[in-house]
């Protein structure tokens, strides 16, 4: 009888090879993560350049010795999905690939014990019990590496301090803290070689508060703030970053497919922790299908309509030019639309910019029918506003609204028309599934307008977004010949070819949209229009 061998060595590798950022950061941010998930309020960072380790100690739950067990399995975790910010079982494992060996004890009532692993050959990495050797205090887990190289990063405090206030940013605001209190009630202090690691607001010279309301809830479901400076800032430090649980997911212009007039002088963090539901196996990015995705694109809707609304307001705002106009562009996005659910079945990767369901009628799956507090599909409507906004008291003669709401009927499920570039008068966004009234949501590919001179595409796709360089000597022509339409499906065709096949098959990807873009044109419309109300 065969079995099944494993190169272990070579799938650490693919591992790190998924995360966004270094080695050395993913190591660190999951074992800080590791410890925020086991409810600790205190973490401290030693780092000790002469021995080549560093070590971080918690006073979290700790582990039982069967705990500890499972703890050395490759993607083994007791962890619940949206329950933390880990869940996947592989993080912790990837310091295998730079250290000599990783000592961990952990200490959790009568239990404490402790353990050395290391990396024995591609397909081995042993680990045996050995004595603790004091690192932890009554409760709590320490991981100590020792690193193949005196000169790693992660022995430099500097590093180590910069890589926490990037990725852990929330938790080191004083203005997230109420709102995070329910997932961290004590609160979370950072300590760095004996020292703690200084807590202080955001300070910028012009300060927006944002936040995301669940209908019939007074909390915000996100809250954050854009700030506006007057000096151009880093580039690490540009555009809006979005967080769950106090974790950094992503941070820029991209991801929100909102762009300022000057992204240079703009930033902002937002923390959803919802999101810990919708989180990609590398905690870089979010699940864009099924019912977490369907989370993931309504929030992203949210804080687009928040921000854009605050860009406006600071005179920022790109809403209202004749090339986003509603009369162009919905008829288009629609076409678009059908299109896509027409070449999903031939090119599958094309599925992410498309829900699609029987009938061809386009649903998400958030419907209220099971409850998954973690993933927001108790959720009925969001609003996004300013976080000062006053929240509008009930009568208190009436009775309480009730928390569960009414079953969805077929007309409430239904998605309709796609809604306008510009920002919608009206302040609510609604998940789909309920509600009696919404604002038109998009969550398959949207298309907007952006100047780049000095880039000769005429278009690029990010995230869901198409953006359309109307700087482009060919936008220009197409404007004056009035075939901006024909312009935009070709453009759009040239973004999307790369992302659906090789590249030797686009120019036949390219000609098969443009065949079934054409034959949008023949047929009906009537059952996709929105109804009279």
């Amino acid at each position: 009888m065969g079995e099944t061998r494993v190169d272990l060595e070579h799938l650490l590798e693919d591992l790190r090879d998924a995360y966004p950022s270094s080695l050395e950061e993913t190591i660190l941010t999951e074992i800080i993560a590791n410890s925020l998930d086991s409810r600790a309020n205190r973490i401290t960072m030693t780092t000790d350049p002469a021995q080549s380790t560093l070590t971080v100690a918690d006073n979290g739950s700790g582990m039982q010795r069967k705990e500890m067990r499972q703890y050395h399995d490759i993607a083994s975790s007791t962890k619940v999905r949206g329950q933390g910010i880990g869940f996947a079982g592989v993080g912790i494992k990837l310091g295998l690939l730079v250290c000599e060996e990783v000592l961990t004890e952990t200490r959790r009532g009568s239990t404490h014990v402790a353990t050395r692993w290391h990396l024995a050959s591609h397909h081995r990495a042993p680990w045996h019990w050995v004595p603790p050797l004091g690192l932890v205090g009554e409760r709590g887990t320490a991981v100590q590496l020792k690193l193949r190289t005196p000169l790693s990063p992660l022995v430099d405090p500097g590093f180590v301090e910069g890589v926490m206030r990037r990725h852990f940013q929330p938790l080191l605001e004083p203005s997230f803290d109420s709102f995070l209190a329910s997932q961290y009630p004590a609160g979370i202090a950072f300590e760095i070689n004996g020292r703690s690691l200084e807590r202080h607001p955001s300070s910028a010279p012009d300060q927006a508060p944002l936040a995301v309301r669940l209908a019939r809830r007074r909390k915000p479901s996100a809250l954050g703030y854009l700030s506006r400076h007057t000096a151009s800032l880093p580039e690490d430090q540009r555009g809006i970053a979005i967080s769950t649980l106090g974790k950094v997911i992503k941070r820029g212009w991209d991801w929100l497919g909102v762009t300022s007039l000057q992204p240079e002088r703009i930033n902002g963090l937002i923390e959803v922790p919802d999101l810990a539901a919708s989180l990609t196996l590398n905690k870089g990015d979010f699940i864009r299908t099924g019912t977490r995705g369907a989370v993931y694109l309504a929030y992203r809707k949210a804080i687009q309509e928040a921000v854009s609304r605050q860009l406006e307001a600071w005179g920022d705002g790109r809403a209202g030019t004749p090339e986003a106009s509603s009369r162009m562009m919905r008829p288009l996005e629609r076409d678009l639309d059908r299109v896509l659910e027409e070449l999903s079945d031939d090119f599958p990767l094309l599925a992410s910019l498309v829900e699609r369901r029987a009938g061809g009628q386009k649903r998400l799956p958030i419907d209220g029918k099971k409850t998954d507090m973690a993933a927001g599909t108790e959720a009925l409507a969001v609003l996004a506003a300013p976080s000062t906004a006053e929240v509008p008291r009930t009568n208190e003669t009436e009775p309480a609204q009730p928390e569960t709401p009414p079953p969805p009927t077929d007309q409430d499920t239904a998605v309709i028309e796609p809604a306008a570039s510009t920002i919608p008068a009206s302040a609510s966004a609604m998940f789909p599934g309920h509600g009696r009234s919404r604002a038109p949501m998009r969550y398959g590919l949207g298309v907007q307008f952006e100047d780049r001179p000095d880039n000769s595409e005429l278009g690029r796709l990010v995230e869901s977004t198409v953006w359309i360089n109307q700087a482009h000597p060919a936008y220009r022509r197409a404007l004056a010949s009035r075939s901006v339409g024909y312009h935009i499906s070709l453009t759009v065709a040239l973004a999307l070819a790369p992302l659906a096949v090789e590249p030797d098959q686009e120019h036949t990807f390219i000609t098969k949209f443009l065949s079934h873009w054409g034959q949008a044109l023949d047929q009906p419309q009537g059952h996709r229009r929105r109804p009279r109300r």
